[in-house]
């Protein structure tokens, strides 16, 4: 059990366990790879926390009978990790960072009560923070180029899902050697309530101010600095430089 932020990483640091079985939400899954990175422990996840993006992207099942079985019995998937580096040190993350506004709602929804779900919670820290929110001049710097100009975020995606249960990155493979990045533009207030819903299906990426880029090294700076958060965890701001871990954890899937 842990008692304080971190502690997880701290108790996976010191196992000599073949395998870890994680019962909690996504930011314990990030917790315990950030001490077990590189050595072979396989994981098991027993999802309980809010958002379950997690064990969405690995299509884990919720019901906890279920969720054991795959513990016990489940195949194992060698999975990449993402690794960033920023001012204040160096963060692995098993499934999604981002910078910009999503780190502003990943602060605002940790610091809300869970009581009506993780969908719930994390729309309506989307809504508030979105209505605050200016866009800001950021460069992207990745393997095949550079971008610049206004944004809103910049998702780095090595899942599917983030955010309790949107599907920021539909084509984001945990094993491909690569991000998916997902620029989202300078958009206006319209444009986000038009699009916000279409965050739950993928249907964003139809939009013209969002573009997708794929690398496994990415650079980020901005104007100001930005919030920065992994797997929902605020860490940091900009400047930050993100860099793919092949195969650097094992997880237990369903078969």
């Amino acid at each position: 059990m842990s008692t304080r932020p971190g502690e997880l990483t701290d108790l996976a640091r010191e196992t000599n366990a073949d395998l870890l079985v994680v019962v909690g939400g996504d930011g314990s899954v990030n917790e315990v790879v950030n001490g077990t990175a590189g050595r072979g422990i396989e994981l098991a996840v027993l999802a309980q926390g809010t958002g379950k993006d997690f064990a969405r992207t690995h299509g884990l099942p919720t019901r906890f009978d279920e969720a054991v079985h795959v513990a016990q019995a489940g195949r194992v998937r060698e999975l990449d990790l993402g690794r960033v580096t920023f001012d204040d040190g160096e963060r692995y993350f098993a499934n999604v960072a981002s910078l910009g506004m999503s780190g502003a709602v990943a602060e605002r929804a940790n610091s809300m009560s869970k009581a009506l779900g993780g969908k719930a919670t994390f729309f309506y820290a989307l809504t508030r923070v979105f209505l605050e929110w200016e866009n800001t001049e950021v460069t992207v710097t990745f393997d095949g180029g550079e971008r610049r100009g206004k944004m809103h975020d910049v998702i780095v995606a090595n899942g599917v899902w983030h955010g309790g249960g949107m599907m920021l990155a539909p084509d984001a493979r945990p094993d491909d050697g690569v991000f998916d990045v997902v620029l989202i533009g300078d958009v206006s207030k319209l444009d986000f309530l038009t699009t916000a819903p279409k965050l739950y299906s993928g249907r964003h990426l139809g939009h013209p101010k969002v573009d997708v880029l794929r690398g496994a090294r990415v650079d980020v700076d901005a104007s100001v600095p930005l919030p920065l958060e992994t797997d929902g965890e605020v860490l940091g701001t900009t400047p930050a430089r993100f860099e793919i871990v092949p195969h650097a954890y094992r997880v237990r899937v369903p078969a």
